[in-house]
């Protein structure tokens, strides 16, 4: 049993513990309010080299303090009040130079700083914009080439489904006639630039360190070698590979955790089976660049005499030690074919209307099937979106607790929402990337490429983890860029709005269907967006509860933070919170008053029919009493008409009584033929092209 005088120091201890916890949270409560209300990064603020130990022995992480060293480290209340007023004055006065003998050991925060990372966000360097201008260049040259080749693809595919008109023209013209198929090797090439080989997608590598951050650009075939090595100076090694929910993914992440002890668990912002840490991503798409993903998938996977090539080109630069075998043995076990258009359907984005995709399990689950078909959405009438398709994709991460940080999306489309945004949607997917004023991941790299590590508050994974996915969920929005462009939010009240100008324009046949189905169209794709949005919203509340849990195992194991004033992992989880919560809030709203006026415009349209149900009993009166009349005097006609001709001769001509009716007879009957078929065109149409499109599926077989 311990003495009275060891439980007094140690309760002591612990009480000047909790006293310095709460003089650090005191002197960042200021900062972190203003970043939850501008929602500016932790790498705002500007700090110098923080002592770390990297001792063998201490494995990266600070020793503790001792009671001693924390109490000669608190302020008395005249330090704190010299330090805020030269604080206030230097804010006052940014022309005079502030000398402080502490300038390298201290996390300072000023407006120049602050301003200096606005400045980098608005401007981007132009070394590195020339150098991405080139790489666009050049994509564009090989997309022009791409692109003619897809159109002959198109033009050879809807050969056999062109209208009767057109089948008829050209069986005469050799203009109308079908076009050939582009060669195989054509093909070949345009199978690789839509959808690239397994071991050759790229790979982002981030590397953030004290002071220090690298990005490398490598293959998937190498991705093994980085995620096993990381250097002695990286705190946080971050891999972003372009998966989505398939073989290839379940495989990636399979390797990945068995190669590192797994970090610590996010139990209630996790996965129930596992606790990796996922959300469902909106982001834009290029309408066009969409449409020809899918036209590319679906023409050129039912060619076999191309299948064998693409399957030998998978894994033709693998580098990796075991990653395609696990593929196989994966397919194997879930009866799919490892073949190349299996691997690369999870390249595809999901539409609004094709479900949920967060919280698969499996690879089975993936977005099945894959049609050509492109939803028209709502949003798309909207002017500053007409270019663009809202897909939804999903945003994994799986972390270790080597610092080594996987996260898993086929997310390439545009997050943040700005006046250029035609200009990023028309760069290539694999490009994105590097245009942090369109890319949430892009973004977040940008973030700490100068200073690395050192505004953290804490220089650990789970704090990166937090950092990112904060980042990457609550996109997209237009506040990166200051709101110079029309928000979601506002795109589609202005659509609803303009449904609602719809509804009173004068009457016109077919208007009231086509409407209707434009209401149903957008109240499909406000749930959607709310559903997605309440999915987040639950994620976040959980991390909150595990972040929580994090921050008090580290304050019983006496680990301090990093960086004290740095922005914490509740306050970032706390900002997300906020903004996916409002979002929720609007496409609620929003919704409603979809579905109300949907409501009224039905109230309006069965007033109107039962106006014109009056309007047309009228008539029907007038039409009866004129049918009675017709219906007796008719019979008296035709009997008049039939017996007073004279059949015995024809007069004035030379012609005889047969010439007369073999003429009138075929007149006749051209008539009643060319009646018939134009009355049944529209059924013997479809009876055509479904005999053609059979016999095109036969000769592809």
């Amino acid at each position: 049993m311990e003495s009275p005088d060891r439980i007094e120091e140690e309760n002591g201890e612990d009480e000047l513990w909790e006293l310095t916890s709460q003089n650090t949270k005191s002197s960042s409560a200021g900062s972190n309010s203003d970043r939850d209300r501008r929602h500016s990064s932790s790498a705002s603020a500007s700090s110098s080299n923080i002592n770390r130990d990297n001792s063998p022995g201490s494995n990266g992480r600070r020793t503790r303090p001792s009671v001693a060293s924390v109490a000669s480290g608190l302020p008395t209340v005249r330090e704190m009040h010299d330090r805020r007023t030269s604080s206030q004055a230097s804010l006052a006065v940014p022309s005079r130079p502030h000398v402080s003998s502490a300038s390298t050991e201290e996390t300072l925060v000023s407006s120049k700083n602050v301003l200096t990372n606005f400045q980098k966000v608005a401007a981007r360097d132009p070394g590195i914009e020339e150098n991405r201008v080139r790489k666009l260049s050049r994509y564009n040259t090989e997309y022009l080439r791409q692109k003619s080749v897809y159109d002959r693809l198109i033009d050879w595919s809807d050969g056999p489904h062109r209208c009767l008109r057109n089948q008829l023209l050209s069986s005469v013209l050799s203009s109308r006639r079908r076009p050939p198929l582009p060669p195989k090797e054509d093909l070949l090439g345009l199978a690789r630039h839509y959808y690239p080989a397994r071991a050759d997608l790229k790979v982002q590598v981030c590397d953030f360190g004290l002071g220090r951050a690298e990005r490398h650009e490598i293959a998937l075939g190498q991705v093994e070698e980085y995620w096993q090595n990381k250097p002695d100076w990286v705190d946080v090694r971050w891999i972003h590979a372009p998966l989505g929910l398939g073989l290839t993914h379940s495989s990636v992440e399979d390797i990945f955790l068995h190669d590192g002890q797994r970090g610590r668990e996010f139990e209630n912002g996790g996965n129930a089976e596992w606790p990796y840490v996922e959300t469902e991503v909106l982001n834009l798409r290029s309408h066009k660049n969409f449409q020809e993903m899918r036209d590319v998938y679906l023409l050129l996977g039912g060619f076999k005499e191309l299948q064998e090539e693409l399957d030998q080109c998978s894994f033709k630069n693998d580098e990796n030690s075991s990653l395609q075998s696990d593929i196989e043995w994966r397919a194997g076990h879930l009866d799919m074919p490892p073949s190349f258009w299996t691997l690369v359907a999870s390249d595809m984005p999901w539409q609004l209307t094709e479900g949920l995709a967060m919280g698969i399990r499996g690879p089975m689950e993936g977005l099945q099937p894959i049609s050509r078909h492109i939803d028209q959405q709502m949003i798309a009438t909207h002017p500053f979106y007409r270019d663009s398709h809202m897909v939804r994709n999903i945003y994994r991460c799986f972390h270790r607790s080597d610092g080594v940080l996987l996260t898993l999306s086929p997310m390439a489309g545009v997050n943040f929402i700005d006046k250029k945004m035609s200009q990023h949607l028309s760069e290539p997917t694999h490009a994105i990337f590097d245009n942090e004023n369109a890319s949430a991941p892009g973004y977040v790299f940008q973030a700490f490429a100068d200073q690395g590590t050192s505004t953290w508050h804490r220089r650990t994974v789970e704090w990166f983890l937090t950092y990112l996915i904060t980042e990457v969920g609550v996109t997209p929005h237009a506040c990166r860029q200051g709101f110079n462009a029309p928000s979601i939010e506002l795109a589609y009240q202005s659509v609803i709005q303009d449904l609602k100008r719809r509804r009173y324009a004068p009457w016109r046949k077919n208007e009231t269907v086509k409407l209707v189905r434009d209401y149903l169209a957008c109240v499909d794709e406000l749930t959607t967006v709310k559903q997605i949005c309440a999915k987040q919203v639950s994620l976040f509340k959980g991390m909150q509860q595990d972040v929580r849990k994090f921050e008090s195992e580290d304050n019983r194991a006496r680990k301090p933070p990093d960086n004290p004033q740095g922005e914490t992992m509740q306050a970032r989880i706390k900002w997300a919170l906020n903004m996916v919560k409002q979002r929720h809030d609007k496409f609620e709203n929003l919704l409603i008053e979809a579905q109300q006026s949907m409501e009224a415009l039905f109230q309006l349209r069965s007033i109107e029919q039962n106006e014109l149900a009056i309007v047309s009993d009228s008539q029907n009166k007038a039409v009866l009493i004129f049918t009675g009349v017709t219906i007796v005097f008719l019979p008296l006609s035709f009997f008049t008409s039939y017996y007073g001709m004279n059949l015995s001769t024809i007069t004035n001509t030379e012609k005889t009584e047969g010439y007369f009716w073999k003429l009138c007879g075929t007149i006749a009957f051209i008539i009643v033929l060319v009646v018939v078929l134009g009355a049944t065109r529209h059924y013997l149409t479809r009876l055509w092209k479904g005999r053609r499109r059979v016999k095109h599926h036969h000769s592809m077989a």
